[in-house]
């Protein structure tokens, strides 16, 4: 009977355990402290390339925040900001390998990837973000992201990149002819590059790491991206020009690894997918509210503001006409001709 006894307070101290004591009257049961069965421990890599103050790098502490709460602490997301883990091409390359979980980067460098994501980098297709929101959550959108998973990648949402302006260090472009010889930083992209040919650029592609010091050292004129990156990497130092563009819409996507993807269980693809587009919505909405601040705020640090008119514009759209028209056959044209469809379709609903 003492055996017995000894047996059954040693038995207690085992964590988890199920007991039953048949006729002594004791019937206990301690309950596992994982909050679904589905969910595993995991630690998570996800980097991006802005630093943790751009919406972006918000929206970054955001998703982890979702995730660590709805999985009761048993998934870690390590972030990891402003190129930690390389840029862009790095981090989608090692989600391809296995090697990182997440990376949420634009649309313009997969497109060495799946060739059809270059119709976003068409200038001029988006008026407003509504129109945006529109093409990229709708059937467009979701289209182009099952054709990720072949290449090793997931897509799980379109976050927010924003609307494309100019700066350089020469003079102000507030007319088409003013393109004319500047030597500006794009992304390797041959769709950005080609129209800025058009327009009389000299396009310089580098990575994005390498952007201000290229500014400092006059080893380009300008650059061009959205206001909130423009002032969160503190180009109005090495820039005194800028302008209102708004010549390309760029989306961030939302990419996990398919190595990583593979191993979750329904529940957990549930709570990823789920936390990707909550967040997401929070950076949309947190990016155009910074961009309007973005633009008073580089007022106020001295920036030279001016407007690119709708006149100029026009002139613009038809300069870099047959840059399209090349593209849009490579991409396919009836996928271009859906997104002007989506487009004109939300236009019409203004």
């Amino acid at each position: 009977m003492k055996k017995w006894v000894k047996n059954l307070a040693v038995s207690l101290l085992i964590p988890g355990l199920l007991f039953m004591v048949a006729g002594c009257g004791l019937i206990g049961t301690a309950q596992p402290a994982s909050p679904a069965k589905g969910i595993q421990v995991r630690m998570i890599k996800a980097g991006i390339g802005l630093n943790e103050d751009h919406p972006q790098g918000q929206g970054l502490k955001k998703f982890k925040e979702i995730v660590e709460r709805k999985t009761g602490g048993k998934w870690k997301v390590q972030t990891y900001f402003s190129a930690q883990l390389g840029d862009d091409l790095k981090m989608t390359e090692a989600l391809k390998g296995g090697l990182q979980e997440i990376t949420i980067p634009s649309t313009s460098p997969l497109v060495g990837t799946v060739k059809e994501f270059g119709i976003f980098d068409f200038p001029f297709v988006f008026n407003d973000p509504k129109e945006a929101d529109a093409v990229l959550d709708g059937p467009l959108g979701q289209k182009l992201l099952q054709k990720l998973p072949q290449h090793g990648l997931i897509g799980l949402a379109y976050w927010e990149n924003g609307f494309r302006n100019l700066t350089n260090s020469k003079h102000p472009v507030a007319t088409v002819a003013d393109f004319r010889g500047l030597k500006i930083r794009t992304m390797q992209n041959e769709v950005h590059i080609n129209a800025f040919k058009a327009l009389g650029v000299n396009p310089t592609p580098m990575a994005f790491s390498e952007v201000f010091s290229a500014l400092e050292s006059k080893t380009v004129d300008g650059q061009e991206n959205p206001l909130a990156t423009i002032e969160s990497n503190k180009f109005n130092e090495v820039q005194k020009y800028l302008s209102l563009t708004n010549h390309v819409y760029t989306p961030f996507v939302f990419l996990v690894s398919k190595k990583f993807w593979d191993q979750l269980s329904d529940e957990e693809k549930k709570i990823l997918t789920d936390a990707a587009i909550e967040a997401g919505k929070y950076e949309r909405e947190l990016n155009r509210q910074q961009n309007k601040k973005s633009l008073e705020n580089l007022k106020r640090k001295g920036m030279q503001v001016n407007e690119f008119s709708p006149e100029e514009k026009k002139k613009a759209q038809e300069i870099i006409k047959p840059v399209i028209d090349k593209y849009s056959k490579e991409f396919g044209e009836d996928l271009v001709k859906q997104m002007y469809d989506e487009v004109n379709k939300v236009r019409g609903q203004k």
